[in-house]
């Protein structure tokens, strides 16, 4: 039996998918995006936070049966509110097998997966071949500022999305708007060429750049430093999507 290290669990969580839901938010991440606003989920193992109300440890040790179970305690609950359980991060899909044998646990619950896309493809069928929905991030499609803004390849991401729509199951595109970095008409013109034909696509969320990002970093022992003018709004520009027939939606 597998253990994994979980930075919070949020109940009756109604942002996370459909329904009323149960978001377990799983330590490491192998991005290093400069918007993050979870840096305690970026590294895997449990750290002490130190804030203007104390010091709290971030990251519990569970082992895949326990999370199981306290999820399942939950199910009539999320039944009736038409939900589920939504595994986040940090990256779940670095924790990969932990996540699979987390939900072979569970008792006929919803699964959704959400992701980067950042993982080896056989971790990422493991765990997308098990669930009903993903909410994939799709950050940048240009190669060179993906590096620089995130401090990874996205090959692997867009391979992933590739995958996702072979298996067939639902998802949802979600495009973070970092000013000048991934809310520019280049980049969103280029998602929307790349979503179009896919048939497992749902819609398009565009999420605006939070300004709070930064306020943990001090907590986590960390210095925030966007590669961006984090003073500036995000811009936000439907009609690529739109124009190719794509839903799309502002969250």
């Amino acid at each position: 039996m597998l253990t994994s290290v979980v930075f919070d669990i949020k109940e009756f969580a109604v942002h996370d998918g459909p329904g009323l839901r149960v978001t377990v938010f799983l330590k490491g991440c192998p991005l290093r995006c400069s918007w993050c606003h979870n840096p305690e989920g970026q590294l895997p193992e449990p750290q002490l936070l130190h804030g203007s109300a104390g010091e709290r440890l971030a990251g519990v040790a569970f082992s895949s049966q326990a999370l199981a179970d306290r999820l399942n305690s939950l199910a009539d609950m999320l039944r009736v509110g038409e939900g589920g359980v939504t595994f986040s991060g940090g990256e779940p899909l670095a924790q990969a097998d932990f996540v699979a044998e987390v939900i072979e646990r569970l008792a006929g619950i919803h699964v959704l997966l959400d992701t980067s896309g950042y993982a080896d493809e056989s971790s990422f069928r493991k765990v997308a071949a098990k669930s009903q929905l993903v909410y994939f991030d799709l950050k940048l499609i240009d190669p060179a500022a993906h590096w620089e803004h995130t401090g990874a390849d996205n090959q692997p991401i867009l391979r992933n999305l590739r995958v996702l729509n072979e298996l067939g199951i639902p998802f949802v595109i979600r495009v973070p708007l970092v000013p000048g970095v991934t809310d520019t008409d280049a980049n969103l013109s280029a998602i929307a060429r790349t979503v179009v034909e896919m048939p497992g696509l749902q819609r398009i969320d565009l999420l605006p750049y939070n300004q709070a990002a930064g306020a943990k970093y001090a907590a986590c022992g960390l210095v925030y430093r966007p590669t961006f003018d984090d003073s500036r709004e995000s811009k936000v520009n439907l009609a690529f999507f739109r124009s190719a027939g794509l839903k799309v939606r502002i969250v």
